[in-house]
């Protein structure tokens, strides 16, 4: 049992000097150890309600670490996951309710009257702070735990997970632009991002959006229709030239009753159509597609704070979308770029090729991924999670995420290997052939040869 001069439980017993040290040791000890100011100066049952609750929390974290440590793509899978996103917030709200009460209750234990009068406001304030800090950054994470499962959960779909093929996942990631001088959405970039199931080395595919004759994948509805390659026999039936970025106009605005199941498994009939087109060109079998509207692009750049790009040529910012009149360029050199320049620099036309544009659409795409770390994404997750879910429409299923997160991870270990077909490659868009970009791809793609000892 404690004397009744003890200052520690008995604060009117000790001199003002001794008071000072003792509120001291009490707020530090309620950071330090939640509820042991509690058990050594105030209420012993909310103490050790405290000292259990921090203690549970400080075991769960580390089984938690110790199990990422292990098997990372399990632990991730959870923390992806609606009901696991939803039970990371509540028990982060429980503990900032927790340390809320213990901390406002430590301030009553000090007696700050009892304290030099110089030391009242630090104390005071110093608490203030440590409150804030502590019950502030739990309420915070809980804020992004619901934000993140609303947004997770409005981006990605509920649905099988699809196995890897030949160690593999391919992944057709679509640009799309509906400008006001176009029949609805048309993508202006195309590519396959293929990436490695064990390593994460990941290939870009480029495809160039004018590529005629476009063979369909076995089984295609629209390849049924097109049995020589998109357009080739009697045309197509949208305007203009039946090129590979037509495909997903014509299905999605003439033939939606080509996909009819389509928009209820999470894509659209324009989507659909313009991954049989992929995957007849490449000879890949595609598992998802992801589809990033470029308006909504530049919202994101801005919500992560910008981008930064390595300009190798002039590139100009147009005053309109008439392509023409130049407002300034982008002169060589590495640039900081908000969203609006960003997208310019993606699309812009004058002087320029469709293959240059192919080339800094997956430059920056590049240097977002590479610039998008956790860090930067949780401190300005709300504006990011806005952006993304005007931005993004995909099907790869939710569960899936935590092994993609993992293998990213990997990914960005690794130089993206860039496979462009362009006509420095000796591709003819107007008369492609597509035997040798099935070779390409596949050479590519094909595992480095393992060194062989000598003997």
């Amino acid at each position: 049992m404690s004397s009744v001069t003890d200052p520690i439980r008995h604060p009117n017993s000790g001199s003002t000097r001794i008071m000072t040290t003792r509120a001291w040791w009490l707020v530090v000890l309620n950071f330090v150890l939640p509820g042991s100011a509690q058990v050594l100066a105030g209420n012993r049952r909310l103490g050790r309600f405290g000292l259990r609750a921090s203690l549970t929390l400080v075991t769960a974290a580390i089984i938690v670490g110790a199990l990422y440590l292990l098997w990372p793509e399990a632990v991730l899978t959870v923390f992806t996951s609606t009901i696991g996103l939803w039970a990371v917030a509540a028990v982060l709200a429980f503990y900032a309710l927790t340390w809320l009460v213990l901390t406002v209750n430590t301030v009553g234990l000090i007696n700050l009257g009892r304290a030099a009068p110089g030391a009242r406001p630090i104390i005071a304030a110093f608490s203030a702070a440590l409150m804030v800090v502590v019950c502030g950054t739990a309420g915070y994470g809980a804020f992004v735990a619901t934000s993140a499962s609303g947004f997770l959960s409005s981006v990605f779909v509920a649905g099988p997970s699809e196995p890897p093929v030949d160690g593999r996942y391919n992944i057709l990631l679509l640009g799309g632009d509906a400008g006001a001088d176009r029949d609805g959405l048309r993508p202006d970039s195309i590519s396959v991002v293929s990436i490695d199931a064990s390593t994460g080395q990941a290939t870009t595919i480029s495809l160039p959006r004018n590529l005629e004759d476009v063979p369909f994948s076995a089984g295609s509805s629209l390849g049924a229709l097109y049995p020589e390659g998109y357009g080739s026999i009697n045309g197509c039936d949208v305007s203009g030239r039946c090129m590979l970025n037509a495909i997903f106009t014509e299905a999605e605005l003439k033939r939606p009753e080509y996909y009819p199941n389509a928009v209820a498994e999470g894509s659209s009939p324009g989507i659909q159509a313009t991954l049989e087109a992929a995957q007849g060109i490449t000879g890949l079998t595609i598992q998802y597609f992801v589809l990033i509207d470029m308006q909504g692009f530049s919202e994101l750049i801005d919500a992560l704070g910008g981008v930064d790009i390595d300009v190798q040529n002039r590139v100009p910012v147009h005053t309109d979308d008439t392509w023409t009149d130049v407002l300034f360029w982008f002169e060589p050199g590495t640039q900081h770029m908000d969203g609006y320049h960003a997208l310019w620099f993606a699309r812009s036309r004058h002087g320029t090729s469709d293959y240059d544009r192919m080339q800094r659409q997956t430059q920056l795409q590049e240097a977002l991924l590479a610039q998008a770390s956790p860090a930067n994404v949780l401190t300005k997750f709300q504006g990011v999670a806005a952006a993304g879910a005007r931005v993004v429409k995909t099907d790869v299923p939710q569960g899936m995420l935590g092994y993609f997160v993992n293998l990213a991870a990997k990914t960005k270990e690794l130089p993206v290997i860039s496979v462009p077909m362009i006509p420095d490659n000796g591709i003819d868009p107007e008369n492609p052939d597509y035997a040798a970009i099935q070779s390409m791809v596949a050479a590519a793609l094909a595992p480095a040869p393992t060194a062989t000892p000598a003997q």
